[in-house]
């Protein structure tokens, strides 16, 4: 509980100090430390360690300012600036035509062009199913059944499902979909699905289906699965 309050406190601080010199103005390491009620070598670790990095400020007679032209537009936290680094970075598993696409949507609302952050998702490259895709949230978020074309490895076959929902497990996008004739939880490889096309027809779902699909952290999951208690029992020796 410390260490969050702590957190909390120090974003809190580094908020308002970009903000206000964002606003223009002229920062004393001492007047801070004094406002904030923490130490001078806090407040210069703030700036050394972590505000440089992320924004062009500058000492100018034991005050510091921001570079004049710079102006953070949107992105006014430093919280807010960091989460948006993390999404820039997870956009690079995506694929080419996504990850270039959202790039462009950040950098509408975040100044850096220099990421610090790293992450590695191993993502399907889905960028050419784009269309399908827009196909797919249309039906979804409308209700409307649909049908498409499945390519198995072997063969195609001709689906008529109610779309759930789009979701990524373990770096593989799938389709969850119901079976039209009799409402039968299905999994479908998203990359082979094709010629989707949206039935006038409209369907309803259950609640505790959506809650099922929410709290899935496989593919494996099912609906005819009944929820049964785990209770694990640790046996903790400690070596002296």
């Amino acid at each position: 509980m410390s260490y969050k309050h702590d957190y909390d406190k120090t974003l809190r601080r580094l908020n308002t100090i970009i903000v206000r010199l964002n606003n223009g103005e002229s920062l004393s390491v001492k007047e801070l430390a004094e406002e904030f009620n923490v130490s001078i070598r806090t407040i210069q670790r703030d700036f050394n360690e972590k505000l440089v990095s992320l924004y062009p400020i500058y000492q100018d007679k034991r005050k510091w300012k921001m570079q004049d032209g710079y102006k953070i537009e949107k992105a006014t936290s430093v919280e807010d600036t960091i989460v948006l680094d993390i999404l820039e970075k997870m956009t690079d598993g995506l694929g080419s035509k996504f990850s270039t696409k959202a790039k462009k949507m950040l950098s509408k609302i975040k100044n850096e062009n220099d990421n610090p952050i790293y992450a590695k998702l191993n993502m399907e490259d889905i960028s050419n199913h784009v269309n399908e895709i827009a196909i797919l949230e249309n039906a979804i978020n409308n209700k409307h059944i649909i049908t498409a074309t499945y390519d198995y490895v072997e063969y195609k076959t001709e689906l008529k499902v109610k779309p759930l929902k789009i979701a990524n497990y373990e770096g593989i996008w799938y389709l969850i979909a119901l079976n039209a004739k009799n409402d039968k939880l299905r999994k479908y490889h998203l990359k082979s699905i094709g010629n989707i096309i949206i039935l006038d027809t409209v369907f309803s779902t259950k609640k505790e289906l959506l809650e099922l699909l929410d709290n899935s952290i496989n593919v494996w999951f099912n609906d005819d699965t009944e929820p049964y208690e785990v209770i694990l029992f640790l046996n903790m020796q400690l070596k002296l």
